[in-house]
């Protein structure tokens, strides 16, 4: 089985997706950022020497000047190239100074070691012209000639000092013209790796809409289109989701909530039905014990009288000779007549039990008991030989019935079942409590139960078991008021009566519930006795 993700994870997971996104981006801006100012940074830095450079030049060209103006024979100018020489020492220092504080290694064109190795020359010039200075008198100094020697012998430092620093500002004027060339490496990494971590963006915000869809949307939209069709009625249907998270226990529990509807409408389908054809019955029943009440009381009187009058005819007949053939078979009609008219009266008697309403006297009754003692009696009967009866060794129950009549249930059940069954067959019956299917307070009902192993019934017979006058049995052997009393007994004790088969020569199994007497009821039964 596939291992089940929480949502949880999975947002965590789109987190660290939007995370990665924001890192990513984030790094490509600050590289891009950080490159830009230490561009700028180098810049300024190297910008900020041009001036010591600038000042640096004109102090070599003041130097040069007073050199040449000392050379034409301008003793003045001796005194100036002298003050020069220091100006240009002291500006030397502070280029030196700018290069010393502005030393950034890491940033573009920042290599100075040429201008400070040019530098290092051109404190090496100064310090030269300043021992040939020295050497010659400094500003004090002798004969023309000597000064014209001393000069003579600076002019070459003086034209290296030039050279020398007309060579600064060319160094960085190099560096800059070589800097596309330099950074071209870096910002085309650059560049690549910016469209890279935008390529990378799209693809993990795409990915995360993707996921997002697939994880979230695409689910309750699903579990909202179910939820619409099982609220159209629709049972069937069922949601098939494969995030196996917990949107797929959500479906998983949904399915098994419609499942469960379906079976409870089901159910409640058949119980409709079953009670639709009780009601449907009940209705029949009520209608011909009517009718069998009127039709009772009108043919108990011509029967009557057809009985007295055959007997009155026996008696006639009784002086005739034994062997008068004539007188015999008049004998044996009259007793024919008889014996139908008695026959009629017990189906009409019938008719007036079944018609017969009324409130039933009831009290405990133990149903174990009561069955035992009817198979007892039946076990005597001739036809029912080498039949048996199984009584289930349970604990009793105890029904608010009325004894007399659920005897007359048990009675009819036991002669169908041992009727429908051949010889060495067997008929099992059992009694117990159940529990009410819908009872808030765990009440109880009892259950009879009798079961046979005999013809069984076919679907035809089980919808009209209970209707008045129905019977599969031979012709005069059966009136088929039997079950239909059973059924009109069972449901004035406020039970219920259902017989199932599974097909012809498989059995029948018929199952009687009725009220179980609770110490309450028990006890109100008594005082009413």
């Amino acid at each position: 089985m596939p291992k089940r993700r929480q949502i949880r994870e999975k947002l965590l997971f789109g987190g660290l997706l939007v995370a990665v996104m924001v890192a990513v981006l984030s790094a490509s801006s600050f590289l891009g950022i950080y490159s830009y100012r230490r561009l700028v940074r180098a810049l300024s830095c190297r910008a900020a020497e041009l001036p010591r450079a600038a000042q640096l030049g004109h102090s070599v060209s003041l130097v040069r000047l007073a050199h040449a103006r000392a050379l034409a024979g301008d003793v003045e100018a001796v005194t100036e190239f002298v003050a020069g020489i220091v100006t240009t020492g002291a500006a030397l220092d502070g280029y030196c100074a700018e290069l010393a504080a502005n030393e950034l290694d890491d940033m573009p064109f920042a290599d100075r070691t040429r201008e400070r190795d040019t530098a290092m020359r051109i404190a090496g010039c100064l310090e030269s012209i300043d021992g040939i200075v020295r050497r010659g008198g400094g500003v004090d100094l002798g004969p023309a000639d000597s000064r014209r020697a001393m000069l003579a012998d600076v002019e070459p430092q003086l034209e290296s000092l030039a050279d020398l620093t007309e060579e600064l500002p060319s160094f960085l004027q190099a560096r800059l013209h070589d800097l596309s060339d330099e950074v071209r490496t870096r910002y085309r990494t650059l560049i690549f790796t910016t469209w890279a971590v935008a390529t990378a963006a799209v693809i993990l915000l795409g990915a995360l809409g993707a996921l997002t869809y697939r994880w979230v949307f695409r689910p309750l939209r699903q579990l909202g289109h179910g939820s619409r069709r099982v609220a159209a009625g629709d049972f069937s249907y069922r949601l098939q989701l494969d995030t196996r998270d917990e949107m797929a226990e959500l479906a998983d529990a949904f399915n098994a909530m419609t499942a469960r509807f379906q079976e409870v409408r089901d159910d409640l389908d058949k119980q409709v039905q079953l009670r639709t054809r009780e009601v449907i019955r009940s209705e029949q029943l009520a209608s011909v014990g009517f009718l069998a009440a009127g039709v009772a009381h009108e043919i108990n009187n011509p029967l009557a009288s057809i009985a007295m009058c055959a007997e009155s005819l026996e008696s006639r007949l009784e002086p005739a000779g034994a062997d008068d053939a004539e007188a015999r078979v008049a004998r044996r009609y009259v007793e024919l007549i008889q014996a139908e008219a008695f026959r009629c009266k017990g189906i009409t008697e019938k008719l007036l039990d079944f018609s017969r309403l009324g409130e039933v006297r009831r009290q405990p009754t133990a149903l174990l008991g009561l069955v035992r003692d009817v198979a007892d009696m039946l076990q005597h009967v001739g036809r029912f030989k080498g039949r048996t009866i199984e009584i289930e060794d349970d604990r009793d129950v105890l029904a608010l019935v009325n004894p007399q009549e659920i005897k007359q249930v048990v009675l009819n059940l036991l002669v169908n079942a041992l009727d429908s069954i051949e010889a060495e067959g067997r008929v099992r019956v059992a009694v117990r409590r159940s529990p009410l299917p819908e009872s808030p307070t765990g009440g109880c009902e009892a259950v009879l139960t009798v079961a046979d192993n005999g013809c069984g019934m076919t679907e035809e017979v089980l919808d009209h078991l209970f209707e008045p006058f129905f019977t599969r049995r031979k012709s005069g052997q059966g009136t088929g008021l039997g079950l239909s009393i059973v059924h009109r007994i069972v449901t004035d004790h406020g039970g219920r009566i259902e017989a199932t088969s599974a097909g012809p020569g498989l059995g029948s199994t018929f199952r009687v519930t009725l009220p179980i007497a609770e110490a309450g009821v028990t006890a109100r039964e008594s005082r009413a006795a």
